[in-house]
């Protein structure tokens, strides 16, 4: 598979390194090709990674992992390209951080209104980038979460799921339901605080 990773933080490294290792082609994209991150993790990355703009990056992958700042993430994918984008699908890792106000609608929903024609997934926003990539850090069965309307795209992205380590995959439904997973974040920030490490999760009781 031909990824695009959009971001160059510790989210999008995470993402990034671990499809290297499972010996996907990695393009990591920034707002500029000048940007140091992106072409030091390809240099770190071998002759599978590669960096580029965002619009580079997202020409180049089949499936688009939104690593992006939240509050950036809708000018980050504007500046990629709505042709690039088109009838791909967007792995969207994003939370807006600080949480916004409860609203209506959730950073999902805007890209998949932004972007008609891409396949938008919401997941793996309730964890750690560490645990992202690598669930067994945290001991046990527990949860991660998909959102989106289209379920060839959701499949997709549960394979690539699985790959990393994750077995407690819940689809919630349409990409409405981003505005749940979204909403964890207070919650999940008061944990980290309180248990004074980000290696946790939820394991959902049947």
């Amino acid at each position: 598979m031909d990824a695009a990773v959009l971001g160059t933080g510790m989210v999008g490294r995470a993402i990034a390194s671990r499809l290297v290792t499972l010996q996907h082609r990695v393009r990591m994209g920034s707002r500029s090709n000048s940007s140091d991150a992106s072409r030091q993790w390809a240099h770190s990355a071998g002759e599978l990674g590669s960096a580029g703009t965002f619009a580079d990056a997202a020409a180049f992958g089949e499936v688009v992992f939104n690593c992006t700042r939240g509050a950036a993430s809708l000018e980050a994918l504007h500046a990629a390209g709505a042709d690039n984008l088109k009838d791909k699908i967007i792995v969207d890792v994003a939370n807006v951080l600080p949480p916004d106000e409860p609203g209506p609608v959730s950073l999902g929903e805007r890209i998949q209104d932004a972007f008609p024609r891409a396949r938008v997934v919401k997941t793996l926003n309730t964890v750690n980038c560490d645990v992202m990539v690598s669930p067994s850090i945290v001991p046990g069965r527990h949860a991660l979460f998909l959102s989106g309307n289209d379920p060839d795209a959701k499949n997709t992205v549960r394979d690539i799921l699985e790959s990393f380590g994750w077995t407690d995959i819940i689809d919630l439904g349409d990409i409405t339901t981003a505005r749940a997973t979204e909403g964890y974040l207070p919650l999940w920030l008061s944990l980290w605080k309180t248990l004074g490490t980000a290696a946790f999760n939820l394991h959902i009781a049947r």
